[in-house]
């Protein structure tokens, strides 16, 4: 359809940059795994070159000798470590860079070769702005863990991994509109009977993705300080129990579900479950509706992500989180979003 259609090119456009952000949801994943996000301890809006030599090596190293990372936790680190966790904070904020390279200067190519008509003007806009506040999220994020607590705060994680998924889903959208402008969409559409469903996973999955994220990151009330993913690795009961004393062990629902490592992880077990249920219902009353090639299509991808990431997601617990099944689990929620969005544009999608 892409080779018919007027737009094309801010659709390649488009899709690029939602390749970008899907690769900048990857790199950040493998640099929270590998516990590279604090190895940068400055921020520079227009990037700057890695170190070449041996004594630029050397300056860097000292700087990040001063953080409160090293200090409290990587006290005995030696420059090779410390290279390699560079490397992957480094490669994530080029990425990043990269990604603002290709909007703007592929906007101004636009421009200039007339693509752009006023009607695009205003998501553009927004578009723009919502790519710098993922820039404004992400050293936010990272300089809390520059202060006297050498940790992220799981809330400021969850905040960035969902600013970077939606601004991969208005870009999405964005292109989907372009690629399917209504006049070209004549065939069946009883599958505009299953949007409130639709929405309805959405929703559900965006607070799955969420906990996820908690459940990666650190829980600033757990003196401890041990990330929710890496206690209770059993399926399908937590140790021993069902539901373990500590999941309700605190003073309240928000303190046991929003800052407790037991009840984060619970909670994400239940979404998963949850998750599943509300999509066997699509699926069930989708096999009784006329639904079109891209509405089935969507479906289709959501019954096979949901179950492949349903046994990621297991797998990960049960081999305390390594990196592989980490980003595997991970990329496995970034295309079931991805899918759900596209199923929500179809299944809203009139005639």
């Amino acid at each position: 359809m892409i080779s018919q259609n007027s737009n094309k090119a801010v659709i390649y456009w488009l899709l690029t940059g939602c390749a970008l952000v899907y690769l900048m949801v990857v790199i950040g994943c493998i640099t929270r795994l590998t516990h590279s996000g604090l190895s940068i301890t400055d921020w520079s809006f227009m990037g700057s070159m890695p170190p070449l030599s041996e004594e630029a090596w050397l300056e860097r190293f000292a700087k990040y000798q001063q953080s409160p990372e090293f200090i409290k936790v990587n006290y005995s680190m030696q420059l090779p470590e410390f290279k390699h966790i560079f490397f992957w904070e480094y490669f994530h904020r080029m990425v990043g860079r990269t990604m603002m390279y290709v909007f703007a200067i592929g906007l101004i190519i636009l421009i200039i070769r007339k693509k752009i008509n006023k009607q695009m003007l205003p998501s553009l806009i927004l578009l723009f702005f919502m790519g710098a506040m993922q820039a404004v999220i992400g050293w936010w994020m990272v300089y809390s863990g520059l202060q006297a607590k050498p940790a992220v705060s799981h809330f400021r994680l969850a905040t960035h991994l969902m600013s970077a998924f939606t601004l991969f889903a208005f870009t999405f959208w964005f292109a989907l509109q372009l690629l399917n402008p209504k006049e070209e969409i004549k065939e069946a559409n009883d599958g505009t009977k299953l949007k409130w469903w639709s929405v309805s996973f959405f929703v559900i999955l965006i607070i799955q993705i969420i906990y996820g994220a908690f459940t990666a990151g650190y829980v600033e009330g757990d003196a401890a300080k041990i990330r929710p993913g890496q206690i209770f690795n059993t399926w399908p009961k937590m140790g021993d129990d069902w539901i373990p004393e500590q999941v309700t062990m605190k003073d309240s629902f928000y303190l046991n579900f929003f800052e407790n490592a037991s009840g984060i992880q619970f909670m994400h077990r239940m979404l998963a479950i949850l998750v599943c249920v509300v999509l066997c219902v699509i699926w069930y009353k989708s096999s009784k509706l006329k639904l079109n090639a891209s509405q089935y299509r969507g479906i289709t991808f959501l019954i096979y992500g949901v179950t492949l990431q349903f046994i990621l997601g297991v797998l990960t617990l049960l081999y305390h989180v390594p990196v592989v099944l980490g980003v595997l689990h991970q990329t496995g929620a970034f295309f079931l979003f991805a899918t759900s969005v596209y199923l929500i544009f179809h299944t809203f999608k009139k005639n």
